[in-house]
């Protein structure tokens, strides 16, 4: 008696571990049947299109254990149905086999050869059948009206793209024109210098035969105008020399004077300079470089320009829409030329990295188109320099305006672009600063430059907690682009200074788009122009 009991229990524990152990499952196998909707055949409000439920409310187990769920829609005439069932996809079902059984959801087939209009679809899962998908159906009319309606659009994108590219021809055209006028240089060409004095943006060649290896230019100092921080700048008036006529007087002249343990400096900036290459309107004109022992210090003699630094302009002018124009694109164009691997007329240049950019640098004609200058910090970009010669350069520039690469000193020396990308990101910062003091904005503020929070000089600790760490950018106020013009060139600003120096444009990109904007703004002015009819003709 006791042995049955004993054996009783055993079965009854082995039965209930068959539901509650999933290892119960290898003795006493059972699948569970599937829970279908099942209305037989109903009329039904579905078209036919995108996705339906079924109208069915009675939900039933199925029969067999290999049952699937099936939905089928008919259409016939004006007489349209949907048939819910569970069935055996090992037997056809109206002459059919059942192929998409598997899936998960219940996704319409359509069956052709049969008098009515035919979809059927079948899948695995607890009432899977109660929402059906039918397939996506263009009729070759709706194509047909598409292809219409695009057509037009097409043409005019036709039409735009060839005037673009006619456009772009007749611009190299332009190019290829100025750059038969450019004259062969010679090792005298690189000793000229253009003199802006008050009276005229005239051409110098007065030193160009006078041997400065021997003999010093008869110079006389006349003010301080500038002050850096490794020399100071003077006005001087550059003497003819017996040989020039009397009547020519002097010329004026702008001196920067570098002490003797800057030597470094003026020797950079020296090599720089005496490239006859980098010779071009938007950069400052170079006539020559000395050694005044006498008074212990180097010279390096520039052109002379009036009206100082744009930082300074900026400060005491407003400017006009025109002047941001000849600013910003003789500014890129300046960037553009430095980081060029070829002259304007195409002879092979080595490309030149500023690496200090900033409004204090870069000098103003009279008709106010920008001149680059200072390259004491300047490095040119020879393929020959090691990886090791370009790390030696170091973290160099003014906090404010450096790129958050170099901020970090993370730039890139395997690739000498990595150079000219932080320039750019610099010059986006000196054109925010035109845009700042631009009438064409609406309301402008007092000057003040960017990150203008940070004090006075920041440090590279201070800007590195704003550039790096906040991401933070000059503002650019939404009024400022009520403007259509300074839109873009806002755009492209942004474009300029990307965290990340592979997405910037490049300085000759920024200047082709000043292109652009002056060339629709004249086509704008044209179109604005109103022809006044006279009254004896109305």
């Amino acid at each position: 008696m006791e042995s049955l009991q004993l054996s009783a229990f055993w079965w009854g524990t082995v039965l209930v571990g068959s539901f509650l152990l999933p290892e119960a499952e290898s003795y006493f196998p059972m699948k569970i049947r599937a829970l279908c909707k099942f209305c037989d055949l109903e009329p039904t409000s579905c078209m036919g299109k995108g996705t339906c439920e079924v109208e069915c409310n009675k939900t039933a187990i199925c029969e067999h254990d290999d049952d699937v769920c099936v939905t089928i829609w008919r259409k016939k005439d004006d007489n349209v149905t949907m048939e819910t069932l569970c069935h055996n996809p090992a037997h056809q079902l109206y002459g059919l086999t059942l192929q998409d059984y598997k899936n998960g959801q219940c996704e319409m087939t359509p069956i052709s050869g049969r008098n009515s209009d035919f979809f059927i679809c079948s899948c695995s899962g607890e009432e899977c059948n109660l929402k059906v998908f039918f397939p996506s159906n263009v009729s070759p009319e709706v194509v047909a009206v598409v292809l219409v309606s695009l057509l037009p659009l097409l043409f005019m994108a036709i039409v735009f793209v060839a005037s673009f590219y006619c456009y772009r021809v007749f611009r190299q055209h332009q190019a290829h024109l100025r750059c038969k006028k450019c004259p062969p240089l010679d090792c005298s060409d690189a000793r000229a210098i253009m003199i802006d004095d008050e009276g005229s943006d005239s051409s110098s060649t007065l030193a160009n035969n006078i041997n400065h290896n021997t003999e010093l230019l008869p110079i006389e100092l006349d003010v301080l105008v500038g002050k850096g921080r490794f020399a100071e700048v003077y006005k001087a008036k550059l003497k003819q020399g017996s040989s020039v006529r009397e009547e020519q007087g002097f010329e004026t002249v702008a001196i920067k004077i570098f002490p003797y343990d800057e030597y470094a400096s003026w020797k950079n900036e020296k090599e720089v300079f005496s490239d006859a290459d980098l010779r071009h309107e938007n950069v400052l004109h170079f006539l020559t470089a000395e050694e005044r022992k006498v008074q212990r210090q180097y010279w390096l003699i520039t052109a002379y320009l009036p009206l100082g630094n744009l930082q300074e302009y900026l400060v005491h002018h407003v400017i006009s829409w025109h002047d941001l124009l000849v600013m910003g694109s003789s500014l890129s164009w300046g960037v553009a030329h430095l980081h060029s691997d070829q002259t304007t007329c195409g002879r092979p240049k080595v490309p030149i990295a500023h690496r200090d950019i900033k409004s204090s640098n870069v000098l103003l004609k009279k008709d106010l188109s920008c001149c680059v200058c200072d390259f004491g910090l300047a490095l040119r970009l020879d393929h020959s320099l090691s990886v090791d010669e370009l790390a030696n350069s170091g973290q160099v520039g003014t906090a404010r305006y450096m790129a958050p690469e170099v901020l970090e000193s993370r730039i890139n020396l395997e690739n000498i672009e990595s150079f000219k990308q932080a320039d750019v990101y610099s010059m986006a910062l000196v054109l925010w600063e035109i845009i700042s003091r631009c009438s064409a904005i609406g309301e402008v503020k007092e000057y003040e430059p960017p990150f203008g929070n940070m004090g006075e000089h920041p440090c590279v600790e201070s800007m590195k907690d704003s550039v790096l760490r906040d991401k933070g950018r000059p503002e650019i106020p939404s009024s400022w682009t009520n403007h259509t013009g300074i839109q873009t060139v806002c755009a492209s600003i942004e474009e300029c200074w990307d965290h990340d120096p592979e997405a910037r444009l490049t300085a000759h990109c920024v200047a082709e788009r000043f292109n652009d904007i002056e060339y629709l703004d004249k086509l704008s002015e044209c179109s604005d122009t109103e022809v006044k009819i006279p009254e004896d003709e109305k």
